[in-house]
């Protein structure tokens, strides 16, 4: 069962803090798609924005994350520079994989973002193996594995899962359950009503949140975050959630009921929550407004960084390829 201790002002507004970040970031994405100022694959994170900021706000700048395609608001909320993340996406010399990554393949290792994966379902044992180091070095790290629901489906979960447990590896499992494996319904693929049921075979705590409630997630972040710090082991998270714009830029979410989308866009999570702010007295409305555009400053900024950085020299195609680079 997860704690009752209430986050003060200051957790609670560096939530907000990255969760207005995601959405302003994605609003310019998906706006520099639109106008051909961006060519890239891309992937909105819109309504899931909560999930990420209320674990990141517990983590050290050390801890590692493990993220995957989907895992752009994974990616800001852990605290990747805009500036990195925008050229990468632009495919620029500055970005944070030297333009050669994209934004399948998102790193930052000074903020512990190691690996964004492509491949679904295969953070979790990579994760495992982040754990392990920090755990035989003993530096106190731990690692946060996020995927969605439809990687609970695969085989590296099932072998992840029960290896972290029978060596109590530092490692937090986040599911972002929003209901849909790329174009598929949860029910049409999962044979459990929550993935979190699973962690009981591999004796392992597993506890499902609502992931639109900022308060409940944090809550369960911690526990588990400390249980890992603390030598107890791994936690399966399962945080309950909806995405607004389809599995992947364009698509148009036409095999999700239109009534079934518009009840969860009216239970749009990231205006409640910034309205609970203000009628518990964390902030004001010019207060958060103040944030907002702080946030709009650095997009503009790290927009305007990566359309001014150059391309990569064709010199990159045979760099960081081979331990020793390879002659012309």
């Amino acid at each position: 069962m997860t704690s009752e201790i209430h986050p003060d002002s200051k957790i609670l507004l560096g939530i907000y803090r990255r969760a207005s970040s995601i959405k302003q970031n994605d609003e310019r994405f998906r706006e520099a798609l639109r106008s051909g100022r961006l060519a890239a694959t891309y992937y909105s994170p819109r309504g899931q924005e909560l999930i990420p900021s209320a674990i990141a706000v517990e983590l050290r700048d050390d801890d590692y994350l493990v993220t995957i395609y989907r895992g752009v608001h994974d990616q800001i909320a852990k605290g990747v520079p805009l500036r990195n993340l925008w050229a990468e996406y632009a495919g620029r010399s500055t970005g944070s994989c030297k333009g050669k990554g994209g934004p399948m393949h998102i790193t930052h290792p000074a903020m512990g973002v190691m690996v964004t994966t492509g491949v679904v379902g295969s953070g979790l044992p990579i994760a495992n193996g982040l754990a392990l180091a920090s755990q035989i070095k003993g530096d106190g790290r731990i690692t946060v594995c996020s995927f969605g629901d439809g990687a609970s489906n695969i085989g590296a979960f099932h072998e992840a899962l029960n290896l972290a447990s029978l060596w109590k590896l530092p490692v937090v499992f986040v599911c972002q359950n929003n209901q849909y494996a790329e174009h598929s319904p949860y029910r049409l693929g999962t044979s459990v009503e929550r993935i979190a049921i699973r962690a009981a075979s591999y004796a392992m705590a597993g506890v499902t949140v609502d992931g639109n409630d900022a308060v409940a997630v944090w809550r369960a972040a911690r526990d588990a975050i400390a249980r890992a710090r603390s030598g107890d082991g791994p936690t399966l998270l399962e945080a309950m959630t909806f995405r607004f714009f389809g599995h992947v830029y364009g698509d148009q979410s036409e095999y999700i009921p239109k009534a079934e989308m518009a009840a969860a866009m009216e239970r749009d999570p990231y205006p409640r929550f910034r309205a609970s702010l203000i009628s518990g007295g964390h902030a004001t409305e010019a207060e958060l407004a103040a944030i907002d555009a702080e946030v709009a400053r650095e997009i503009d900024d790290a927009f305007e960084f990566a359309m001014q950085s150059p391309w990569p020299e064709p010199a990159e195609l045979l760099r960081d390829v081979y331990a020793a680079e390879a002659s012309a």
